[in-house]
Order: C-alpha cells, then structure tokens, then sequence
C-alpha cells in the first residue's frame, strides 16, 4: 500500500512538474516516464523509461524507435509502444500545414498580413525545413521526395520517388520530369535525408541536383530548392549558392 501512494505520488509530481514548467525541466528519461505514465496506469514505469533511453540513447531516439524494438524492453507492454508511437506521429502532423494538399509556399509581401495558417512564407526558409526535417529527418533509410508546386508556388502534390540504403537513392530525371508533366507542375522542391545525420551534399547529391535542374530547364520547369535532412539540421541547395 505505501509503495502504490509512492508512485502514485511521483506521478503527481510529473505531471505538476511539466504543468508549470514544460518539458524543458525534464531529464529525457523523466520525459518518457512521463509519457509511460498516460499509457500504463497502476505502476512505477521509471525502469522501463530508463531502460530506453539506455537502449535509444535520447527521448528522440525512443521516439523514433520501432515499434517491436520498444516491445522488448522488461515489462513495457503492448499499449505503451502504440501510444510513443502516436506521439511521435502527431507531433508530425502538428509540424506539417494543416493539409498537405492546401500547403502553400508563396513569397510574402511587405505589409501584406497572411490570413491563412497553412501558409509558409519562402522569407522565412526554417519553416519548410522544419516541415521537410518532420517529414523524412527520422527515416532509416534514404528517401527522396519532390514537392511539385504550381505558378502561385501552391503544392499540387507530394510525392515519395525513391527509397535507398542507408548512403543513396536512385533517382531518375526522367521519370521525376515525366510526373512534374503530367502534374501540370511549374516548379519543383527536392527533399531527401541523410540518416547519418550529416547534412553535407555528397558529390552524387550534387550531380543528380545538377541533371535534375537541367533535365527540368529544357522544359521551363523551376528547380526552387533541394533540401538535405537529418533529424536536428537541414541543408539548402538554394541558400548555399547551389542552384
């Protein structure tokens, strides 16, 4: 009975903790106790939290964890890896405009106040690198994304065009211009991630930017950016001098 009014305790305390301060107090292992806690009621989870930081490293590392991974540690269960796993996708979504298919990248105008939430402003570059770094930043393996955008640099669509290894994705400019065609697309964005976490293009990275950009000349279509990501950075093709 005083071991149930102890953690029953401690888990008050979490939870006035992150009430008052946020997470910003938090030890990572407290942070996914804490989130354990909303998943596993009736017990002390403080071992289990530790045990994945200690297998994962960070609380973005559990975050990140695959799902049958986070099922192995000693006494986890099956709801509280759904529920890690939920939110790190809704903290995805929270990142991402409201809709993909109404995401907008316009240029902002002096004066001109934004009336729509969804709208990321191409002055202000570290939203859509925020929003690329959600999309793919955790991906295991490389993946290459374009994001065709019409005249009005209105998204059109998204789509994934190559999954790799773990150091490329084969990428084919002809079949990337085939789809901008066919989308109607005026301009494009390219998005892949590094999963070693450095951002730095690759001589490859750099020759396939290249024959995209020409293969999309020939046929006046824009190459607006290629974005290179891992989960804490982001790399612009556009803001280096690049393109």
């Amino acid at each position: 009975m005083e071991e149930e009014k102890s953690y029953h305790g401690h888990r008050k305390r979490l939870r006035q903790r992150f009430e008052k301060a946020g997470l910003d107090v938090f030890h990572d292992y407290e942070a996914v106790e804490l989130l354990l806690t909303l998943a596993i009621p009736y017990r002390d989870v403080k071992e289990q939290a530790k045990e994945a930081i200690k297998r994962f490293g960070s609380f973005r590392g559990v975050l990140d964890a695959p799902i049958d991974e986070l099922r192995q540690i000693p006494k986890m269960g099956e709801v509280a890896p759904t529920a890690i796993k939920f939110i790190k996708e809704a903290a995805t979504r929270y990142l991402q405009p409201q809709a993909r298919d109404d995401l907008l990248l316009r240029k902002s105008k002096p004066g001109v106040k934004k009336s729509k939430p969804d709208t990321i402003s191409l002055d202000q570059p570290e939203l859509l690198f925020n929003y690329c770094r959600a999309e793919l930043g955790a991906e295991p393996s490389e993946v290459f994304e374009v994001i065709y955008l019409d005249s009005r640099f209105r998204v059109i669509d998204r789509e994934i065009l190559a999954k790799g290894t773990i150091d490329r994705a084969a990428i084919y400019p002809r079949q990337v211009m085939a789809n901008a065609l066919i989308k109607g697309a005026s301009s494009l964005v390219f998005v892949h991630n590094h999963p070693d976490g450095d951002v730095t293009p690759s001589e490859h990275d750099k020759t396939v930017t290249r024959a995209l950009v020409l293969a999309a000349k020939t046929l006046g279509i824009a190459v607006f950016d290629h974005i290179i990501v891992s989960k804490e950075e982001a790399f612009s093709f556009r803001k280096e001098g690049l393109l």
